[in-house]
């Protein structure tokens, strides 16, 4: 079964104000509880698929970019055999290979400077990777806490008790908190 949070929001905002007809004061400001809690817990709940998504992306990107510096280091490899080899027959008084070896040493610098740099955004998407997931954490947090406030709310509505109602505010702040820590770590 699929979790559509602002499909639920709606729903909650709905019942709040159907509750919100009965003219009882309790009830009307639990029920506005529940519909602000209800838009809070869509909110954070579509920030959080939108990090666990950019934190996949980014892990992709980096996966590719690990894969550009491999093959660039192979490369650089490739080019320092063939620059040994040619050195070995200059050496042996094939001097014309001479020329050979130092356009090796060249290319093998730019296959080094290109594996470097390969590397260097590998480490960049890593990084960013990890603070969408961490993001993605945060919010999960949020959307949680934010949704038990709106049980407890519905509990406060049919028990009429208000403890339940200022429980539902006190996770429903917690859980804004959460949120708020998630965008500003």
């Amino acid at each position: 079964m699929s979790y559509d949070a602002p499909l639920d929001a709606r729903e909650h905002a709905e019942h709040a104000e159907h509750a919100a007809h009965a003219r009882d004061p309790f009830i009307s400001k639990v029920s506005i509880t529940v519909a602000i809690l209800a838009v809070l817990a869509a909110t954070a709940g579509s920030l959080e698929t939108v990090e666990g998504g950019r934190a996949i992306t980014e892990s992709s990107e980096a996966v590719l970019a690990q894969d550009q510096a491999t093959d660039a280091w192979n490369e650089y490899q490739a080019d320092s055999l063939k620059r040994h080899m040619y050195d070995i027959a200059a050496e042996s008084g094939l001097a014309h290979f001479k020329d050979d070896s130092l356009a090796e040493r060249g290319a093998q610098a730019k296959a080094r400077d290109k594996a470097e740099e390969a590397e260097k955004e590998r480490n960049t998407k890593r990084t960013e990777s990890a603070h969408h997931e961490s993001r993605h954490h945060w919010l999960t947090g949020a959307a949680t806490l934010i949704e038990i406030g709106i049980a407890l709310s519905t509990v406060a509505i049919i028990t009429r008790r208000q403890s339940f109602w200022l429980s539902a505010i006190g996770l429903g702040a917690t859980g804004m908190a959460l949120f708020a820590i998630a965008y500003t770590r």
